[in-house]
């Protein structure tokens, strides 16, 4: 392990967090939150105080490999997410530190689930932080990271492998910097995109920004305790679309920004996704088309809540919990499907659910003709076995974690459903689950230990697992 790059990149994460803390001072300084713009200015000051001392650490060696990919991404994470708790705490907001953890790793994970009752009554200043981290960590904070700093030596791509979702990671250009930049120019340009199309509809500046940055980020924060559900119908389509446009891979729109619309439309994983979304949207609607006075309404409420819940946004419009069974199930198989590789949303990825069909596909031939050859191919390609291999891992790791959290939670007595779409909610980096976890409650009943659990799986769900568990490897801090 090459310590000393680990932490000079630690160094470059505090002073970037440091920038960022500025954002939410500005807004408490707008609206006269002295005391709240006290606290982020004395949390900006002790992350840059912080960086400059690790920055000070001076690396012999700039090459780094998997390893110490992992390792940075899994403690940066960590690191952000500490720093990012403490205005929380210091302003009285959340003043359970646990808590505290609990929220802002939701937020920087874009998973959306809650331990706050209400959130109306929050600072301005808190309410822009809470929703800002969503965005953040949206496209990823070392990918935003590759795109501002010119670093010199080493295989910069293993950072942006180890915290990019998704089965396998292509540069999109040769250099890992401008295939980062195009990364978060795209991400920007919907931003904006969503952000005007709010502010035509009558949203106010203020609640624009947080809507953006939740769809954008696939967070699902909301700043009012209904979420989403006391907005006019054409609010409610407009992040719909935009929810459902964010959990598309960011490379099939550097295909159609290069106009090569033909490749972009072959990708099996973007029709996929597609019409899984459209299959769900059906079944619902039909489903719930009783409960409502149209089928305009029912259309709308069906949508919503599958944008929602398929790219892990965790928004809500109304609260689904009380939908017949069938709309619910279908609800959280779309929580473990998940969005695209390569978007912000999370879950296990309409890429890795093909690659498992296909290989499955494969066996089955086989299985009945063994001197058959069957070979996987995906957007016309040959699956490599290497691909093959660590989605088959990633899934054994998923389900192991996933077992391991659902009995730990179980401690805590609370109902079979509660706890299974708890994990499910957290691990997909969803938000809102079934029960006591349901879309119009929060995550405050359960215990600091069981809080601690899902603490882990929201940041296991958001660096698919593997940085995550490296962590406890020894042979991850041997020096080299």
């Amino acid at each position: 392990m090459n310590y000393a790059i680990v932490l000079r990149l630690l160094s470059y994460i505090l002073y970037c967090e440091a920038a960022l803390l500025l954002l939410p001072a500005m807004a408490s300084l707008i609206y006269g939150e002295w005391m709240v713009l006290g606290v982020f200015l004395l949390t900006a000051a002790l992350s840059a105080v912080a960086g400059a001392l690790l920055h000070r650490i001076k690396p012999k060696s700039q090459i780094f490999y998997m390893r110490e990919g992992f390792a940075t991404t899994a403690l940066c994470w960590l690191l952000i997410s500490v720093v990012g708790a403490v205005p929380f705490v210091l302003t009285g907001s959340i003043p359970n530190p646990v808590d505290a953890m609990f929220e802002t790793v939701s937020g920087f994970t874009t998973t959306g689930a809650s331990i706050l009752p209400a959130v109306e009554d929050l600072p301005r200043g808190i309410l822009f932080w809470r929703s800002f981290t969503h965005w953040i960590g949206g496209m990823g904070v070392l990918v935003f990271l590759l795109s501002l700093l010119p670093l010199t030596g080493g295989s910069h791509v293993n950072l942006m492998k180890a915290e990019s979702p998704g089965p396998q990671v292509d540069k999109l250009v040769p250099k890992v910097q401008s295939t980062a930049k195009i990364l978060y120019g795209i991400y920007l340009a919907l931003t904006l995109l969503e952000l005007v199309f709010l502010l035509a509809g009558g949203m106010p500046l203020f609640e624009a920004l947080l809507t953006s940055f939740g769809t954008a980020g696939t967070g699902g924060f909301g700043f009012r305790n209904d979420s989403f559900g006391s907005f006019s119908p054409y609010i409610q389509w407009v992040v719909t679309i935009f929810m459902i446009l964010f959990g598309v891979n960011f490379n099939a729109y550097f295909l159609l920004l290069m106009r090569r619309f033909r490749r972009a439309a072959a990708s099996e994983e973007v029709r996929g996704y597609f019409v899984v979304i459209a299959a769900a949207i059906a079944i619902i609607t039909a489903n719930i088309y009783s409960l409502y006075n149209s089928f305009g309404e029912a259309l709308r409420q069906a949508a919503f809540q599958v944008g929602s819940i398929i790219t892990t946004t965790g928004f809500s419009s109304c609260d689904f919990d009380l939908w017949p069974t069938l709309s619910k199930e279908v609800l959280v198989v779309l929580m473990f499907i998940g969005a695209c590789a390569g978007s912000t949303g999370g879950g296990i990825k309409v890429s890795r659910i093909l690659i498992l069909g296909k290989t499955l596909g494969k066996e089955l031939k086989q299985a009945l003709h063994p001197q058959v050859v069957a070979p996987a191919r995906m957007d016309g390609k040959l699956l490599n076995h290497e691909t093959i291999r660590t989605t088959n891992v990633f899934m054994a790791a998923y389900s192991f974690i996933f077992v391991g959290s659902f009995l730990l939670i179980s401690l805590d007595g609370f109902d079979m459903v509660t706890n299974f779409t708890a994990v499910a909610a957290t691990l997909n980096n969803i938000g809102p689950g079934l029960e006591l976890v349901g879309p119009m409650r929060n995550f405050s009943g359960f215990a600091d230990p069981a809080k601690l659990v899902l603490i882990f799986d929201m940041l296991a769900g958001r660096l698919e697992i593997f940085p995550m568990l490296v962590l406890f490897l020894p042979d991850t801090w041997r020096k080299f």
